[in-house]
């Protein structure tokens, strides 16, 4: 046969693990005697090896793909890789959600010259108290972690649900032609013309028409209880309807020029005109003993939101200022100026006291956040378009914004991470108008194409991770 030395050349040139182990047999100073090469697993700390494994290539572009081929998710990845451990290395895993709190913590630092697999004597296998005749042909602990429950996977579709023709929707972006009230009903200003839409029954009716005084619809907004809706005009009034009896109640004049921007508050109705002014009315008493003028605004005012407690009114305006006002003073009590472009998109938000968003238009194109308890700025994004509307979602903290230039797109935003949900698109305008329907699921968005589209973008559910604050005063009020 072959000499010693013949063979262990060839043995090293051969196989780069046979290499591997005669390095280490020259490096020890006790000598071992082997007759054959046994691979023998069972004394090896699996686990610093498993963890020194490169994954830098996780990441990658290729791998993204494969999972969004394959449907894989990081839980998806993350459970896989706990089975793995369970069988192979008997890390006795049962949950993942654990594994996932543990996995930055437990960093392993390969020694030196380490390979994964060693060649030596087998020695008796530990099975750790695991029933040799079970059916399953994984551990115990590997059956409790497929078995530990898993959040089912939130989709969003990127199709509308429903899409209805909305013709003459006026291609605005200081105008606000669509809300939805509480009762399930739209309310779509169109021209000369204020149309509702019955979101059970699917049936059109026409409440009003301004033609006959050469009028255009400007503005239109629900109240609260959703059987009032008011209407502003391009001359300047806004007039009051009850929708059961389908007449006019009352009309309002005071302003000058066109009525963009209504919001209600019980039975007081706030307006904004393009002559600068914020008029509020009580819509049950006589016009001159309810009037209240707010005067800041040095252009249009495009955007007015009473806050969840009805404490404070948000305005923005053609000027790029927010102005927030509350119900005893009519001079402003907080100014904030950072926005590039007009302010017409501002929501409040209904889990977080005090918090106001609000988005600028193409000069801008941020979403800003604010702390109105304090006054302070916090968090901005740049959306990289003209921000035209915001929402916030009635049951978990995320809000959906619509965009015009460039993009037309609409994005679903989770807060505080300011990360993207979904990104939407479809419109072929800038969309301009958006509303949230009463049971906060869906929203509808117009825009100039002269379309009204329905997308289900929020979850029905309340987030398990958010609680109410007993700080705030006015939650337990009935």
């Amino acid at each position: 046969m072959f000499s010693p030395e013949y063979e262990k050349r060839i043995l090293k040139h051969c196989s780069p693990v046979a290499r591997n182990l005669f390095d280490n047999l020259e490096t020890s100073t006790t000598p071992t005697s082997l007759d054959r090469f046994i691979p023998c697993r069972a004394n090896n700390n699996w686990q610093t090896n498993f963890a020194s494994i490169n994954k830098s290539n996780d990441n990658s572009p290729q791998t993204s793909k494969k999972q969004r081929d394959c449907g894989e998710t990081a839980r998806d990845s993350l459970a896989y890789s706990c089975l793995l451990k369970n069988e192979l290395l008997g890390s006795a895993i049962d949950d993942v959600k654990t594994a996932g709190e543990e996995r930055n913590e437990n960093a392993y630092t390969p020694a030196a010259k380490r390979s994964l697999f060693k060649y030596q004597s087998p020695t008796k296998q530990d099975y750790n108290g695991e029933c040799p005749y079970s059916l399953s042909p994984v551990s115990a602990k590997s059956q409790k972690l497929l078995r530990s429950p898993r959040k089912a996977t939130r989709k969003i579709s990127r199709i509308p649900f429903k899409v209805l023709d909305a013709p003459e929707l006026q291609d605005d972006f200081y105008l606000n032609l669509v809300d939805w009230s509480s009762q399930n009903v739209l309310a779509v200003g169109l021209g000369s013309c204020v149309y509702l839409w019955s979101a059970c029954t699917s049936q059109v009716t026409r409440l009003c028409d301004l033609s006959p005084d050469a009028n255009t619809v400007t503005s239109v907004s629900w109240n609260e209880r959703g059987n009032t809706v008011a209407v502003g005009t391009h001359h300047g009034y806004v007039t009051v309807w009850d929708v059961a009896a389908n007449k006019q109640i009352n009309k309002l004049n005071g302003h000058s020029a066109r009525v963009g921007a209504l919001a209600w508050n019980s039975d007081i109705l706030s307006s904004g005109s393009r002559d600068r002014w914020i008029i509020q009315r009580d819509t049950r008493t006589p016009q001159q003993q309810s009037e209240r003028r707010l005067a800041g605004h040095r252009q249009e005012v495009c955007g007015l939101k009473w806050s969840p407690d009805n404490q404070y009114l948000a305005s923005g305006g053609n000027d790029n200022r927010l102005y927030v006002w509350n119900q005893h003073s009519v001079n402003p009590v907080q100014s904030y100026t950072e926005h590039m472009a007009a302010v017409k998109a501002i929501a409040w938000s209904p889990h977080h006291h005090g918090l106001l968003a609000s988005g600028g238009g193409t000069a801008d194109r941020c979403i800003r956040f604010w702390n109105t308890l304090t006054g302070q700025p916090m968090q901005c994004v740049d959306t990289g378009s003209q921000v035209c509307n915001l929402a916030w979602s009635k049951h978990s903290s995320e809000l959906v914004s619509t965009h015009g230039y460039s993009q037309n797109q609409i994005l679903v935003w989770k807060y505080p991470s300011l990360t993207q949900v979904a990104k939407l698109t479809g419109h072929s305008y800038r969309v301009l108008y958006l509303a949230l329907s009463p049971d906060g699921e869906a929203i509808v968005t117009g825009a100039g194409d002269e379309t009204l589209r329905f997308w289900n973008v929020f979850s029905k559910a309340r987030s398990q991770k958010e609680n109410k604050s007993v700080l705030n005063l006015f939650a337990n009020i009935r």
